[in-house]
């Protein structure tokens, strides 16, 4: 008796759409300045990470390069209260940086008890490459505002930490 033909085994069935969740209400989030503000900068900060990465560079490091690019010889100091970054990290941040070759320091010429902070000619270097990066995904990712717009954030934002400065005493 010759043998039975062989079914193919059927694939199985689609697995059925899932449903569209349903768009919660985040109306209560969205009148919060803080909120809009953290999504904003998860936005910018997602770009920024993934530009940033050739480079080696964090966020507060470019801030760094970019604030001794502007004012060379700053101390540590004025880097602490310009950023609002603790002195012991900024230590190892500095350190960082020297290992990489983009700092140095010298004595401070008003203070003797300062050193000043000063990029390297491959600190400059990279100061000055990355802030045209900056720029560009900045503009990218406020894209829907216009011109005038930006400069109102950007000055409505200043206000609320530089009002927050205030107030503890900074």
């Amino acid at each position: 008796m010759p043998a039975a033909p062989r079914k193919k085994p059927s694939a199985p069935p689609p697995a059925a759409p899932l449903p569209a969740p349903e768009r919660l209400d985040t109306g209560t989030l969205e009148a919060l300045i803080g909120y809009n503000a953290r999504r904003a900068y998860s936005s910018i900060s997602a770009l920024f990470f993934e530009r940033m990465a050739p480079y080696g560079l964090k966020q507060v490091e470019y801030s760094v390069l970019a604030l001794l690019a502007h004012n060379p010889g700053a101390t540590s100091r004025q880097l602490c209260a310009t950023l609002d970054i603790l002195p012991p990290n900024l230590v190892s941040l500095i350190s960082a940086l020297d290992r990489r070759g983009l700092i140095e320091r010298h004595p401070h010429p008003r203070d003797g008890r300062a050193i000043g902070l000063h990029l390297t000619p491959a600190g400059l270097a990279l100061a000055q490459e990355t802030e045209k990066v900056v720029i560009e995904l900045e503009s990218e990712a406020a894209d829907a505002l216009t011109e005038r717009e930006r400069g109102t954030l950007r000055t409505l934002l200043q206000k609320l930490y530089k009002a927050e400065r205030r107030a503890t005493g900074e």
